[in-house]
């Protein structure tokens, strides 16, 4: 049952011009960052007797669109009077590293505010990535967190946040995610419960100061891939389907495919139900000397990791693996199109 409100007790280390801590999750569709954000706000205003508001904006409902969570919090004493998106937050969770490569994930960052990414990379080196000063940088592998314990992201995800908003008490997020759960799906209390407690202990922080150089990535605006200076005439993008510029590589959950050529026999069955037209062909010649389409490799830009192309593929020259920190950029075949935009 939830814990008894101590209303009047708690103060927020920091506040914004309406007395509010602003918290954003930056993510893709099928990692959890709504249901995160909707049990954060929940943690704190039934659990933790704060003030507080959530609502999340996305586009269509499903895996790989882009998901922005926004959640306010107040003191008891201070009511909520504002509603709109959170443009200045305190605190920004990536869910994939991926991101900072596809989306203004720091834009309106504070200055002194807290940043927590899915990688398996160091601090120092997000911080490069992300190109801000004046931040403390919280790193952890929530991918391998959530495999290993059975349970999703946005559990780890949670834990991390725990960790970084001080004022917010870890046993009453557990408290609502036991009872959240145990209702409808008991047996995942036990996995959830060990993934927010690894992605709370294991999170790694490092800070940095502000710096003498202007124009950080907190005050840039992102911009289209296509403008009025560089649109093909009568505005077609001329390249097969209509992801030319989008890179799905955030929406893999820790696997992807492996291609290997010596086991190929281009029977076409991976094409085939690829929805994302990841797999690049070449005029060539088969095993046989005759003329023939020969795939050269795998476009991982368009890879989400849905593996299905793991199960048609009759001779295993598909396999899974887990994904491994710059693998997809080293072995990856670009489409010759006529237009290539991409990393």
């Amino acid at each position: 049952m939830a814990a008894t409100p101590t209303q009047g007790t708690i103060r927020l280390p920091v506040k914004d011009e309406h007395g509010c801590f602003n918290i954003r999750l930056e993510s893709i569709g099928g990692y959890g960052a709504n249901i995160a954000g909707k049990m954060l706000a929940e943690a704190g205003v039934l659990y933790q007797g704060l003030n507080g508001s959530n609502f999340s904006s996305y586009g269509s409902e499903k895996k790989g669109s882009p998901v922005k969570s926004f959640i306010r919090f107040a003191e008891p004493d201070t009511p909520i009077r504002v509603s709109s998106p959170i443009e200045e937050p305190h605190i920004v969770c990536i869910f994939h590293e991926a991101l900072i490569r596809t989306q203004p994930v720091v834009d309106g960052l504070r200055p002194g505010g807290v940043v927590i990414v899915n990688t398996r990379k160091r601090p120092e080196e997000i911080r490069q990535m992300l190109g801000v000063d004046d931040v403390t940088i919280g790193t952890f592998d929530a991918t391998t967190i959530a495999v290993e314990t059975g349970s999703r992201v946005n559990m780890a995800v949670l834990g991390a946040i725990a960790r970084a908003a001080e004022f917010l008490d870890p046993e009453a997020i557990k408290a609502l995610i036991t009872d959240t759960f145990s209702k409808k799906y008991p047996h995942t209390v036990p996995g959830n419960l060990r993934c927010f407690d690894r992605g709370y202990a294991e999170i790694e922080f490092q800070s940095f100061g502000p710096s003498a150089e202007e124009g950080s990535a907190r005050t840039r605006r992102s911009a289209a891939a296509y403008g009025y200076l560089n649109m093909p005439i009568g505005g077609v993008i001329p390249n097969p389907g209509n992801m030319a510029v989008k890179d799905l590589s955030a929406s893999r959950q820790g696997f992807l495919p492996e291609f290997d050529r010596e086991k190929c026999i281009d029977c076409a069955q991976c094409d085939m139900v690829c929805p994302d037209y990841c797999f690049v062909w070449e005029q060539g010649v088969d095993k046989r000397g005759r003329p023939a389409m020969v795939l050269k490799g795998i476009n991982y830009q368009y890879c989400k990791g849905c593996l299905k192309c793991v199960e048609a593929c009759p001779v295993d020259a598909l396999r899974e693996m887990r994904e491994q920190d710059g693998y997809a950029d080293a072995h990856t075949v670009r489409h010759d199109h006529l237009l290539v935009v991409g990393r």
